[in-house]
């Protein structure tokens, strides 16, 4: 397994090697040993999640306030496009961007570092992205920015099939950013 260093600042993407043979194939999707030699501790996540979606559908862009959350994401079936913003306001790439397709042909894990929104759109019919979480979620830290924001400007591949309510009704960049102090 390969560890890469995302276009924003913490972001890893850990590339396993799939075996492929007749009887279809055999991956690693998360090695403790790899994890802890680039700078993470494997012991720190304690939440596996799973979600299923449609294709064109659209999950995000959500994140955490207080200490964040820390997190490897892959897509277990199907495709996503991934899509990380920085809401560091100490980092570099604060308000920066950055996507990546997740699928389950090369079976990248997106390591997400606390401080970044994130959310995906299904690319197939379903996706099945995985979670693994380093802190229990407390609703009343969450954040949300619309995932369709004219100044995060996020070129969504597909038309947008669905989306929740909750996405729907979530707030801007500039209002987050302000809130930020970035």
């Amino acid at each position: 397994m390969k560890v890469e260093h995302g276009e924003l600042d913490g972001v890893l993407l850990f590339r396993p090697t799939p075996h492929h043979d007749s009887r279809g194939l055999f991956t690693r999707t998360f090695d403790a040993a790899v994890a802890a030699e680039a700078g993470l501790d494997p012991g720190a996540f304690i939440q596996d999640s799973q979600s299923r979606s449609r294709r064109g559908t659209i999950r995000g862009m959500h994140g955490r306030s207080g200490k964040g959350e820390a997190k490897l994401v892959r897509c277990a079936r199907g495709a996503i496009l991934d899509v990380l913003v920085d809401i560091r306001p100490q980092s570099p790439t604060f308000g920066r961007g950055m996507a990546v397709r997740l699928d389950d042909e090369d079976f990248v894990t997106l390591y997400v570092p606390a401080g970044f929104l994130h959310g995906f759109q299904a690319l197939t019919e379903p996706a099945d992205t995985c979670y693994r979480i380093d802190r229990e979620h407390d609703p009343a830290e969450d954040l949300a920015v619309r995932y369709d924001d004219p100044d995060l400007r996020i070129a969504w591949p597909l038309p947008v099939t669905e989306v929740s309510r909750r996405d729907l009704e979530a707030g801007s960049w500039a209002e987050l950013s302000r809130r930020l102090g970035g």
